[in-house]
């Protein structure tokens, strides 16, 4: 007589285990069971690899073992050939528990149909007794190690985590909890060309509405369930009776964790290391840090880390602040009332944030929402670019933001009330200047920022309609503003308010006028930060004039005048006019303000870049020092122009390859810009390029080429693609390609940065030099002669008429130049040409 399966009622012969249609098992082991606190009988000996089992199943491999079962994989000879994987209860381990706990993985597996899940095809018992069954051979590696191995992005890493979800969402929908859910037990294998993870192991699952096993099975107080790591709190607690579904949504938390992250929020040795009562203590109640924090503190591995998902830290620090944060601080909370609802849910909320649309676990603040509805929208708001520019870099922070927003204010506040207004015009600006720069309530906002759009949408149109009738109001508001967006690298912003400033002062109050001085000189600063020289000059010169004849010659202000037009000197290598101006502006302020006065510091700056521009670097050292010494004082640690001075500092030790002592220079600069200026500001790129710069010294070409690849991308964003930053990103990213051998990019590269630096620094500039020797070295190195030697020449042009015998980049190119003439058989203009290399100066002697 057969037997009925008590699941789906298919009649199954007598001596069958499972049933043939729904593989539900049809009858427990109780042949071999003596009682419940006695073992099976043991097998005589364990299997051997090419052992068949039922016939039909040869042991090819062992393939692993777990906490009760070996799992090996077997040739499938009947009905059908294929290799799968059999898993049996290890020799020895086959207790009436063990049993119990075997029988109720293959029920677990049994009832589940997922493409995620491995399947079960079959089941039974040794002529020993010893239960197994045989299931999907899944070829995969652990989810962790395949996405680390095939370098996923963050967003990839995301679009497989989905299926895992789906996959654990069915289990539960079954009345299935894993509770051990791990990247060890998900696999993942490549399934028509495309990767697809797959749970393997339910080998201590628990069923929510059904028993899986006729057996009694049960967890003992005190026994630990599952791997500490990946445990929910209420798991921990380790009563068995307070543990459902939302238990797998912690792990799989824990599992994005490690996934984004690189590691997982408990350290696992010291979780480990501690005791019983410890570790039960850290799952309960200790709170994981969020990933972006995680990721801060992980040091130097932090590069290690962005470069396995194809990025840098800061930009994976940036993908992951914000709804990544949120997503799997929600999943792991520990309150499991606070956790997402179910696996779907999760899954549906890193789908919404793949879509860039408002995310479940995030607060529903307006400014959140209207950037994701930017993101998904960007062909409709393309029109309105400015302003979608305005509202990607925003100020970095609530705080800063408030801060900033304060300090505007009482500077408008302070011009309003020197121009001795009506008491009401004077609250009417303060009234503005306070709604203008609102911020919403960082309990809510969460690290929303306050926008450039919202600047622009609140005050330009206010500023017309609000305070109508009080032109010279309006002109020192958008004054003011215009600062604000000089500040945040917003160049094209400024300028436009600058100039409506300047038009309203001039119309007032005439052409000589100090107003009319601070607009001029504002603007002709914004140029020269454009790069736009021939329009930055006459602006910078009239400023100058304007306050001399207004103030007198020995005035601060004369001194600032003086130091932004030998700026602009400087900027386009008109060393022999910057020189002097700096040396009157510093001979003024320390007779004024005294030799610790910020503004002492910018001119000593300046000068200093001046120096090392000439080859002067020991001279220049001291002066960077001294510069340091006084921000630090005057500002505190955390300003930008101390990263300012930190960087140029780390120049001059790298100029004299002092690398030990630039790098941590280079990265604390880096560190304070990006957390108090945003992270597409330019002195970020600056800092970027300057680090990478470092990197491509030591041949470290792996770290150096995300520095620079971000530091382009910042700049064309920022700058504009024709800036000649983005001409420099450019010309170092080729420098890079060379040295890789990477010729046909690099060439590219190298045309594309002389254009832009052609067009804006003119044909005769320092920066155009150096970017010709770069591409003639490279037409060299390709055996490219007949291309190489003018571009040598116009390069070696360019230098004798800048720089001086002796400068470390002329002798640089002569050498170059020297040694290919000497590979093309042009030996005594080779000698000629060495010959004048020898020649220091004095300034190249000191270094």
């Amino acid at each position: 007589m057969g037997i009925k399966c008590p699941k789906c009622l298919t009649e199954n012969t007598s001596d069958s285990q499972f049933c043939k249609k729904c593989k539900t098992p049809l009858k427990p082991f109780q042949d071999n069971v003596v009682s419940e606190t006695k073992t099976l009988k043991p097998p005589i000996k364990d299997l051997a690899i090419g052992t068949t089992i039922a016939g039909r199943y040869k042991l090819i491999e062992e393939l692993g073992k777990g906490g009760m079962g070996v799992v090996y994989k077997a040739e499938q000879t009947e009905p059908v050939r294929r290799s799968v994987a059999l898993k049996i209860i290890k020799l020895g381990m086959d207790t009436t528990q063990v049993v119990a706990r075997f029988e109720a993985e293959r029920q677990a597996l049994a009832v589940m149909d997922h493409p995620n899940i491995a399947k079960i095809y079959d089941a039974g018992a040794t002529e020993t007794g010893r239960p197994y069954f045989v299931m999907e051979l899944v070829r995969g590696v652990p989810i962790t190690k395949y996405c680390d191995k095939h370098k996923l992005s963050t967003q990839d890493r995301l679009r497989l985590f989905i299926p895992l979800c789906q996959a654990v969402q069915h289990a539960h929908q079954k009345g299935l909890i894993h509770r051990d859910l791990k990247p060890s037990n998900v696999l993942v294998a490549i399934q028509d060309g495309r990767p697809v993870p797959k749970i393997i192991d339910f080998g201590i699952a628990k069923a929510t509405g059904h028993r899986l096993t006729e057996r009694t099975l049960f967890t003992e107080q005190g026994q630990l369930i599952g791997t500490p790591e990946y445990m929910s709190p209420e798991q921990a607690e380790m009563s068995g009776l307070d543990v459902d579904t939302r238990t797998d949504i912690y792990s799989l938390g824990v599992v994005l964790y490690e996934l984004l992250v690189g590691v997982l929020p408990f350290d696992p040795k010291t979780l480990r290391e501690a005791g019983f009562a410890e570790i039960q203590r850290i799952i309960r109640e200790t709170e994981p840090p969020k990933v972006s924090t995680r990721l801060s503190g992980l040091g130097d591995t932090q590069t290690s880390i962005a470069e396995h998902r194809k990025t840098d830290p800061v930009s994976l620090h940036k993908q992951l602040k914000g709804d990544l944060d949120w997503i799997t601080m929600k999943a792991m909370a520990k309150d499991r009332t606070q956790r997402y609802a179910s696996a779907s849910e999760l899954a549906t909320d890193i789908d919404r944030h793949l879509k860039h649309e408002p995310i479940l676990a995030s607060p529903p603040s307006t400014i959140y929402r209207l950037r994701k509805y930017i993101r998904r929208h960007k062909t409709l708001v393309t029109a309105a670019a400015l302003v979608i520019l305005a509202m990607v870099i925003g100020i970095t922070g609530t705080t800063i933001g408030i801060m900033r927003a304060l300090k505007a204010e009482t500077e408008a506040q302070r011009e309003a009330e020197r121009a001795n207004h009506e008491a009401k015009a004077a609250e009417q600006v303060s009234d503005f200047l306070v709604d203008l720069f609102e911020v919403s309530d960082p309990g809510q906002a969460r690290g929303a920022k306050l926008t450039a759009l919202e600047i622009l949408e609140r005050g330009a149109d206010r500023i017309s309609e609000e305070l109508a009738g009080q032109p010279l109001t309006q002109a020192r508001l958008k004054a003011t503003i215009g600062r604000v967006y000089d500040k945040m690298g917003l160049f094209n912003e400024a300028a436009l308010f600058v100039k409506e400033a300047l038009q309203s002062r001039r119309e007032q109050l005439g052409e000589e006028h100090l107003d009319v001085a601070q607009s001029l000189g504002a603007l002709g600063d914004l140029y020269r930060k454009q790069g736009k020289y021939a329009e930055a000059e006459p602006l910078l010169k009239r400023t100058l004039e304007l306050r001399e004849k207004l103030l007198g010659p020995d005035h601060p202000d004369v001194a600032r005048s003086l130091n932004n037009l030998a700026v602009l000197y400087e900027n386009a290598a008109r060393y022999a006019e910057a020189e002097p101006l700096y040396q009157r502006a510093l001979a003024i302020q320390e007779n004024e303000l005294g030799e610790d006065h910020l503004d002492l510091a910018m001119c000593l700056t300046n000068l200093a870049i001046l120096v090392a521009k000439q080859g002067k670097y020991a001279e220049a050292e001291p002066l960077f020092q001294r510069v340091l010494k006084i921000e630090e004082k005057a500002l505190g640690e955390d300003h930008p122009r101390v990263a300012t001075a930190y960087n140029n500092l780390a120049i001059i030790y790298k100029l004299q390859e002092k690398y030990e002592e630039a790098q941590p220079l280079y990265r604390h600069a880096l560190e304070i810009q990006e957390r108090v200026l945003g992270p597409k500001h330019p002195a970020v790129a600056r800092s970027l390029n300057n680090l990478a710069n470092l990197y491509l010294e030591q041949d470290r070409y792996q770290d150096a080429e995300p520095l620079y690849r971000r530091s382009l991308e910042i700049s064309e964003e920022v700058l504009g693609p024709e800036h000649p930053h983005v001409g420099l990103s450019l010309d170092n990213l080729a420098q890079l390609y060379a040295k890789q051998g990477r010729y046909a990019e690099a060439e590219l590269l190298y045309r594309r940065a002389l254009s832009i630096r052609e067009k804006a620094l003119g044909p005769e500039h320092h920066e155009l030099g150096t970017n010709l020797l770069n591409l003639a070295n490279l037409y060299r190195d390709q055996r490219r002669y007949e291309e190489a030697e003018p571009i040598y020449r116009r390069s070696l042009t360019i230098y004798r008429k800048i720089l001086e015998p002796g400068h470390p980049d002329l002798r640089r190119l002569i050498e170059d130049f020297a040694a290919f003439l000497r590979l093309v058989g042009r030996t005594a203009e080779a000698e000629a040409l060495e010959a004048e290399a020898k020649v220091r100066g004095p300034e190249a002697a000191e270094s």
